[in-house]
């Protein structure tokens, strides 16, 4: 508290004295009745008197008359210092400064800028986050809320209100004059109250416009993610649908496949087929085809099938290149086969006709021949019962080093012929 001094030219009581008359110290007292120079604060704004029934203005100046501040017209808030009455309250000059587009929900923590555009699409895609920050904000403002009250006691109980003088009388050179201080905290505790409770009741009209915003979002998403998922049943039913079909077009294209394989063969044998008991067989690639004889990998050769007439026997070839039976390894042996025809039953068994082989010489000099009438006992010449009869004919026909001997010409190009005849009178 501020203390008189004692060697003034007035004493303290005198000056109490001549309170009630007002126009002595119109301005406020003057410094010179305190021993120290009272702070900043305790005077006043236009004369630096001390403060007499004081008037705190809307910047936080006080003075004792007058509610317009002349401290403001000569202070540069730009060049505000620690001493400066403004620097714990510089709202009383500042203004608001514009900004670039934001996210809505910046107010809850969202720090996302940009354009109207990137800012709409945002909005769409970070829902989940933005749900985040607002459950995050509003459990706060819970917390804010449980402690505003204890908050609000403590800053009215740390409130330093400047106490009177101490001189005899009644010299009030604190702010408005008015009622105690009890009733002053009761007021203050009510301001501060309805204060909060303004705010608190502007942010929770926000949240619940964003949770609005929100909710039709949500709702807007969720009728998308409906009719997505209905899409693509539709899509799934079809594609089955498409999948079913091509493997119906894949069975019908194998059917065909096999189809057109057994129709090439049969025009292939009906165009090397002849009907008149004699037969022309070209057999190509003979080196290889001997090469798999010799291995193995393939016993022997079935010629195309050949009509002793139009309506006659069936009969073909069957040529083991590296020799079968008695000839095995030494010989080609050449075989006559019967074969189950359309026209059996019109025809006299069993199978009688003389059978010629021959294996031409590609220079017309010397080919081989061969002939044989056949066993009428022998199975191999009965109707048959199965596509084939056993096979019978000459299985030493021709010595295999005279058929790979250059001196003859039965092997000319990797190709070599081979001639039955039939004897059909």
């Amino acid at each position: 508290s501020l203390q008189m001094a004692e060697n003034t030219t007035r004493a303290p009581q005198d000056i109490l004295s001549s309170s009630p008359d007002e126009n002595e110290f119109p301005f406020g007292y003057p410094t010179s009745i305190c021993e120290d120079v009272p702070g900043q604060k305790y005077l006043c704004s236009n004369c630096n008197n001390v403060l007499r029934k004081a008037l705190q203005t809307l910047c936080g100046h006080r003075n004792n008359k007058n509610a317009i501040c002349q401290k403001c017209k000569e202070e540069d808030p730009n060049t505000l210092s620690e001493e400066s009455l403004l620097a714990e309250e510089k709202q009383s000059h500042s203004t608001s400064s514009g900004s670039n587009d934001g996210c809505c929900f910046s107010e809850v923590g969202c720090s996302f800028r940009g354009s109207k555009e990137e800012i709409k699409e945002h909005e769409k895609t970070a829902v989940g986050a933005h749900m985040l920050l607002l459950l995050q904000h509003m459990r706060q403002l819970k917390g804010s809320l449980c402690s505003a009250p204890k908050a609000a006691w403590k800053s009215i109980s740390n409130l330093q209100i400047p106490v009177g003088l101490e001189l005899d009388g009644e010299l009030e050179v604190d702010c408005f004059p008015g009622p105690s201080a009890s009733e002053d905290e009761s007021v203050l505790q009510q301001l501060l109250r309805e204060k909060m409770i303004s705010e608190l009741e502007n942010k929770l009209q926000v949240f619940e416009n964003i949770v609005a915003v929100l909710n039709k979002e949500v709702e807007t998403s969720h009728l998308e993610i409906t009719a997505f998922r209905r899409q693509s049943e539709l899509d799934q039913n079809i594609i089955r649908g498409l999948e079913l079909k091509i493997a119906e077009l894949h069975r019908c294209l194998m059917q065909k496949d096999a189809g057109l394989s057994s129709l090439h063969k049969s025009l292939l044998f009906s165009e090397q087929a002849s009907y008149d008991g004699v037969f022309l067989w070209k057999i190509t690639d003979v080196g290889r085809k001997l090469q798999d004889s010799v291995t193995g990998r393939t016993v022997g050769l079935y010629s195309p099938a050949f009509y002793t007439a139009k309506y006659g026997y069936k009969v073909c070839l069957r040529v083991y290149l590296n020799g079968d039976g008695t000839g095995k390894g030494t010989h080609m042996s050449l075989f006559f086969v019967v074969m189950k025809g359309d026209y059996d039953a019109l025809l006299p068994w069993p199978f009688r006709h003389k059978v010629t082989f021959m294996l031409l010489d590609q220079n017309n000099r010397e080919h081989i021949i061969d002939a044989f009438r056949p066993d009428l006992t022998s199975a191999s010449y009965q109707r048959p019962v199965n596509d084939m009869n056993v096979a019978s004919g000459c299985p030493m026909f021709l010595p295999l080093a005279k058929l790979q001997s250059p001196k003859y010409a039965y092997v000319k190009e990797d190709t070599l012929f081979l001639k039955c005849i039939i004897e059909t009178n």
